[in-house]
């Protein structure tokens, strides 16, 4: 058995157990709505007079966070990338990032110093 399928329930070919299943299980069945999540915006500092602001906290498929990176991205008319369940963009926008949460019904607040 490899290491990566180890702890995979998928690898069942036949089983007597009648409560035993091989379908896989749904990925965020209960999607969360935009008014449950509790996302914290954050400046990082760089290197070389730079910032990041960072929004960690949103619980959804990896599809909506890249749909609510991109349009965080060009309505701040900067970079910026989605990695990790964080969205990252370039320079200190937590203002305004706040406020566009905010109004697509999202529970956002500032977090950090």
């Amino acid at each position: 058995m490899n290491k990566k399928n180890k702890n995979k329930p998928y690898g069942i070919v036949f089983s007597t157990d009648p409560k035993q299943t091989t379908e896989k299980p749904e990925e965020n069945e209960s999607i969360s709505t935009p008014e449950k999540q509790e996302l914290k915006i954050y400046l990082v500092r760089l290197g070389g007079n730079k910032s990041m602001t960072c929004v960690t906290g949103f619980v959804g498929s990896d599809h909506e966070l890249e749909k609510l990176g991109k349009s965080l991205k060009q309505k701040c008319g900067t970079g910026g990338s989605v990695k990790d369940g964080e969205i990252l963009i370039q320079g200190d926008n937590r203002d305004k990032v706040l406020k566009l949460l905010i109004e697509a019904g999202h529970n956002a607040k500032k977090a950090g110093g």
